[in-house]
C-alpha cells in the first residue's frame, strides 16, 4: 500500500505541476502530461517497469473517449460518415502500409517485417488527436470530421490486422493458449491448463462470426430497449453515486464483452455511445464518465514520456530522431495527397495532414503481438516502440505548426477586387453581418439611405440575393470610405468582426470627419474603452442590451411587475453607461482589469452605487405591496 500511495502521489504531483505550465505556455495539456512523464521517468528515475503495466490500465481513457464522441453522434450523422470511414480512413491505412512497409523493406528487412511494421505505423493516436482536437475547439471543423473519421477506420481496423499478423509468422507456428492469448512454438504448451475467458476459442469461422454478430446486436438491442428501465430503476434510489457507478458499467460491461468475442473495446464502447445518443440520459452519462476519461487519458500520456528507453534514445540519437522523422514524413506526405483527393482545402488540409502524422498507441499493441509472433527480434520491437513514442511526444508541436499556419493563411485569404462604389447615404455602415444587417433594416425601413460596406464576398452576395445592394471592399481603406460619401454622411456605423479593424477605423474617421456620428459595436468591455479612447459617440456591447432584456424577464418572473422591472431596466442601463466612462479614465491598456488597482477601487464603488440605486427600487416595491 505504502508502494502505491507513493508512486500515485508522484504521478499526480507531476500532472499537477506540468499541466498547467504547459497550459499557461500555448502548448496544450497533452505536451503537459508527455513532459511530466519524461521528467519522473528518463530525466529523475522516480518511476520504473510499473509504467508498462499502468499503460494497459490508463488505455480504458481511450475506451471512455471514444464513448463519450459515439454520445456526441446520432446514427444518422455516422451513417453520413460512410464515404469517408470506407474511402478516406481505409485509402490512408492501405496507403501508409504500402509506403512505410517499402522502407522498412528498403532498410534490409524481408517483406513479413517490412508489412508489419507498416501496420504498426500506419495507425495514428487517438488518444492525443482526439484530445487535442476538443482542446482546440476543432472537432467540428471539416478537417476534424475528416480527422475523426480515419481514427474511427484506424480502431475498426486494429480487429483484421490482429488476424493478419500470424499469418506473417514464418519462425515458428502460432496458437491460440486457454488464456486466449496467441503464443508460439513451445511457448503454447505452456498454456496448458489455464481457463480461457474468450467465447470464441475454438469454434470454426461461421460460429466466430456469429458470435461476433450476436455481441454487436447485444449492444445495440440493450441500448435502445434496456437503458430505459435502468436509468429509471436508478433513479428511484436517490443516490447521485449510482448514476456514476451505472455509467462505468455500462463502458466496463462493453468493454468486457467485446474482448470476449474478440473485438476491440474501443470500437465496442463507441457503438455503445452511438445508440445511447438520443438517450435523455445522454448528458448523465458525459458528466458522470468525463472527470474519468480526462484522468485516465492524462494517465497514459504520463506513462508514454515515462516509458522511454533513455538508454537507446542515448545510444543511437540520430537514428531514433531519424525514424520518427521519416515516419511522420511518409505519413504526412500520404496524408496530404488523400486529403487533396477527398476536396480537403486550406486550413482543413493542413489539420488532417499534420494531426494524423504521428504513429499511436496502437502501435504498441501490434508490435507486442508481432514480437510473440516471431514476425520481429526484440531489438527491432525495442528501437521502434521508442520511434512511437517520439512521433507521439512530436504531435504537440505539430499542432503548434498547424496554428501557424492557419495564422498566416487568415493574413494572406485571397482579395477579391473592390466593387466601384457609386452611391452615397446619409448613414454608411461597415460590416454587415448579424448587427449591422438589423441595424439596416431598421434605419432603411425608416426611409433613411443606407450604404452597406464589408470586406466579406459571402457576406456581400447574401445581402444581394435578398435585394440589398451593398459594395465588397475594406472599410478601413480611406478611398473607399470617401467614395461611400464620409465627408457628407451624418452617421458611420462601425460594425466589424475585427476588433482591431473596428478600432482603426473609429480613429481614423473621427479624426478626418469630425463632425461624422459614430456608433460603434463592441466586442466587450475592455474593447469599449478601446472605441471610446479612439472616439466613437456610441458603444454598443455584443451582449449588453440582450443580457439586459433577458435579465428583465427574469425580474417579470419572480414577482416585480412590468413596470417595476423597466424601471430596474433602465436604472440599470443608465448606471452601466456612467461606469463605463467613469473606468474608461482608469483603463490602461495592454494591462488586465485584475492588475489594475486603480481600476478595481473604482468600480468596487460603481458596483456599491449600483446596489444602492437598485435596493431603493426594491424597498419601493415592498412598501407598495404593503
Amino acid at each position: 500500500m505504502d508502494s502505491f500511495l507513493s508512486q500515485a502521489s508522484i504521478y499526480l504531483a507531476a500532472a499537477v505541476i506540468a499541466v498547467p505550465i504547459a497550459a499557461r505556455l500555448g502548448l496544450g495539456s497533452v505536451l503537459g502530461y508527455l513532459a511530466a512523464g519524461i521528467l519522473i521517468g528518463p530525466v529523475f528515475g522516480l518511476v520504473g517497469s510499473e509504467t508498462a503495466e499502468l499503460q494497459h490500465f490508463a488505455e480504458f481513457g481511450v475506451v471512455m473517449m471514444l464513448f463519450l464522441i459515439g454520445l456526441e453522434l446520432e446514427p444518422r450523422a455516422l451513417w453520413a460518415m460512410r464515404h469517408h470511414l470506407i474511402g478516406l480512413g481505409g485509402l490512408q491505412i492501405l496507403a501508409s502500409t504500402a509506403l512505410l512497409a517499402a522502407a522498412a523493406i528498403g532498410f534490409g528487412h524481408g517483406w513479413q517485417v517490412g508489412l508489419a511494421v507498416g501496420l504498426a505505423l500506419s495507425l495514428s493516436s487517438t488518444a492525443i488527436v482526439l484530445q487535442t482536437l476538443t482542446e482546440k475547439g476543432l472537432t467540428g471543423t471539416g478537417g476534424g470530421r475528416a480527422t475523426f473519421s480515419v481514427l474511427l477506420t484506424q480502431d475498426i481496423a486494429v480487429i483484421p490486422i490482429l488476424a493478419l499478423l500470424p499469418l506473417l509468422a514464418s519462425h515458428a507456428p502460432a496458437s491460440l493458449s486457454h488464456d486466449g492469448s496467441i503464443q508460439v512454438g513451445e511457448d503454447a504448451a505452456h498454456g496448458a491448463g489455464h481457463h480461457s475467458l474468450s467465447l470464441v476459442e475454438g469454434l470454426p469461422g461461421w460460429a466466430v462470426t456469429l458470435m461476433t454478430i450476436g455481441a454487436i446486436a447485444f449492444v445495440i438491442l440493450a441500448g435502445v430497449y434496456l437503458s430505459r428501465p435502468v436509468f429509471r430503476f436508478i433513479h428511484a434510489s436517490n443516490l447521485r453515486e449510482m448514476y456514476t457507478a451505472l455509467a462505468l458499467l455500462i463502458v466496463v460491461g462493453i468493454s468486457f464483452l467485446m474482448t470476449l468475442v474478440g473485438l476491440s473495446p474501443a470500437l465496442g464502447a463507441f457503438l455503445a455511445g452511438v445508440v445511447l445518443a438520443n438517450s435523455e440520459f445522454r448528458h448523465e452519462l458525459e458528466s458522470d464518465l468525463e472527470p474519468f476519461k480526462g484522468l485516465l487519458l492524462g494517465l497514459f500520456f504520463i506513462t508514454v514520456g515515462a516509458g522511454i528507453n533513455y538508454r537507446l534514445f542515448l545510444a543511437e540519437p540520430s537514428d531514433v530522431i531519424g525514424l520518427a522523422l521519416l515516419v511522420i514524413l511518409a505519413k504526412g506526405t500520404v496524408l496530404y495527397f488523400v486529403g487533396k483527393a477527398f476536396g480537403l482545402k486550406g486550413r482543413n488540409h493542413w489539420l488532417f495532414t499534420l494531426g494524423l502524422a504521428q504513429a499511436g498507441e496502437f502501435g504498441f499493441v501490434l508490435l507486442a503481438f508481432s514480437l510473440q509472433l516471431n514476425v520481429i527480434t526484440p531489438d527491432l520491437s525495442e528501437k521502434l516502440l521508442l520511434v512511437i513514442a517520439l512521433s507521439m511526444l512530436i504531435t504537440p508541436l505539430l499542432f503548434i505548426l498547424y496554428e501557424i499556419l492557419s495564422k498566416r493563411m487568415a493574413e494572406t485569404h485571397v482579395e477579391h477586387t473592390p466593387d466601384e462604389i457609386d452611391e452615397e447615404g446619409t448613414v454608411i455602415i461597415a460590416g454587415i453581418g448579424r448587427f449591422g444587417q438589423i441595424v439596416h433594416r431598421l434605419v432603411n425601413a425608416s426611409g433613411f439611405k443606407t450604404v452597406l460596406l464589408d470586406s466579406d464576398m459571402k457576406a456581400v452576395q447574401l445581402m444581394r440575393r435578398f435585394g440589398v445592394k451593398s459594395f465588397l471592399g475594406d472599410p478601413t481603406r480611406p478611398e473607399l470610405l470617401k467614395a461611400a460619401g464620409i465627408a457628407k454622411a451624418k452617421v458611420l456605423v462601425v460594425a466589424l468582426d475585427d476588433q482591431e479593424n473596428a478600432t482603426k477605423l473609429v480613429a481614423y474617421a473621427k479624426r478626418q470627419f469630425p463632425e461624422v456620428h459614430i456608433v460603434a459595436r463592441a466586442y466587450d468591455r475592455n474593447h469599449a474603452f478601446e472605441l471610446y479612447k479612439a472616439g466613437a459617440d456610441d458603444i454598443v456591447r455584443e451582449m449588453f442590451d440582450s443580457s439586459l432584456r433577458a435579465g428583465r424577464y427574469v425580474l417579470e418572473n419572480i414577482g416585480l411587475s412590468d413596470y417595476e422591472a423597466a424601471q430596474a431596466e433602465q436604472t440599470f442601463y443608465a448606471h452601466d453607461r456612467h461606469t463605463v466612462r467613469e473606468l474608461a479614465a482608469h483603463w490602461i491598456p495592454g494591462t488586465p482589469a485584475s492588475e489594475n488597482p486603480a481600476y478595481i477601487k473604482r468600480a468596487r464603488e460603481l458596483e456599491k452605487d449600483l446596489e444602492t440605486a437598485l435596493l431603493s427600487l426594491a424597498e419601493d416595491h415592498v412598501k407598495k405591496s404593503a
